[in-house]
């Protein structure tokens, strides 16, 4: 079976978008493109089929068009575009760590394993990774739910980047605290999803509200609410990990 090529300029990803699905190119496709040399990654497989990621200079193709992954929500069926987040990941990483952070010497793949290492000092880059959390706090049967200034067109759960030496559980209490002003008991694990915007682990839990009013971080919030399951207002994609808790609150509120 061909296995899927995700081809990047920049963070764009090069697509075939038809009858509101999406398709990225395979290795007849790549021949035909003029592009079989490309230095490409191997980032696993797919239905048994080999992934590989690269970043490629130019126009795209006739027929084809370079797209960011937040608009393939939609159209690009969800185990593809799980490994286009990988494939994204992968390529940002190579391609910001082509030179050495210590020494600024040119960097070199490592033979058996996903490293850059440098020839000069020996310094090792492995992809960066950045876990956060995101978390569903209930107050009985509502649920917490904030507005971004970065994404005012829809509200969602209290999420944030964990900091050095902290916990997730204590992550999970500092970012409502500061985000909202609210006090939360019982955090408890849910699931986790692979993010590529930029390079996250998004770890999500669920927690009761314990105390305070709400009194949002204005640099971050526009407004924040307790919402009953059947009164929501605009939410995440169902792709998101966020939508996925809010379902779970819906599920068990109905």
């Amino acid at each position: 079976m061909p296995g899927p090529w995700f081809l990047f300029k920049g963070s764009d990803l090069l697509v075939k978008v038809y009858d509101g699905l999406a398709e990225v190119p395979v290795a007849a496709d790549m021949a035909s493109f003029g592009l079989a040399a490309v230095v490409a990654h191997h980032i696993g497989e797919a239905d048994g089929a080999p992934c590989r990621a690269a970043e490629i200079d130019g126009d795209a193709p006739d027929g084809w068009t370079f797209a960011g992954l937040r608009s393939l929500f939609s159209v690009l069926p969800e185990p593809l575009f799980r490994v286009a987040g990988r494939a994204l990941m992968t390529v940002d990483w190579a391609r910001s760590h082509r030179f050495c952070g210590r020494c600024g010497t040119a960097t070199r793949a490592k033979e058996g394993e996903r490293a850059r290492e440098c020839p000069a000092c020996g310094e090792l880059a492995y992809p960066r990774i950045s876990p956060a959390i995101i978390v569903a706090v209930t107050r009985g049967d509502r649920l917490l739910l904030v507005r971004h200034h970065r994404f005012a067109q829809r509200f969602t759960v209290v999420a944030g980047y964990v900091e050095p030496g902290e916990t997730l559980e204590e992550c999970v209490h500092r970012e409502v605290r500061e985000e909202t002003g609210l006090e939360i008991c019982e955090p408890r694990y849910f699931a986790n999803q692979p993010w590529p915007f930029p390079h996250s682990l998004m770890v999500g839990f669920t927690a009761e509200y314990l105390s305070g009013e709400i009194r949002v971080e204005p640099s971050e919030l526009i407004e924040g609410g307790w919402f009953s399951a059947d009164a929501l207002p605009v939410i995440p994609d169902k792709v998101t990990i966020a939508r996925r808790l809010i379902d779970a609150f819906v599920d068990a509120h109905r």
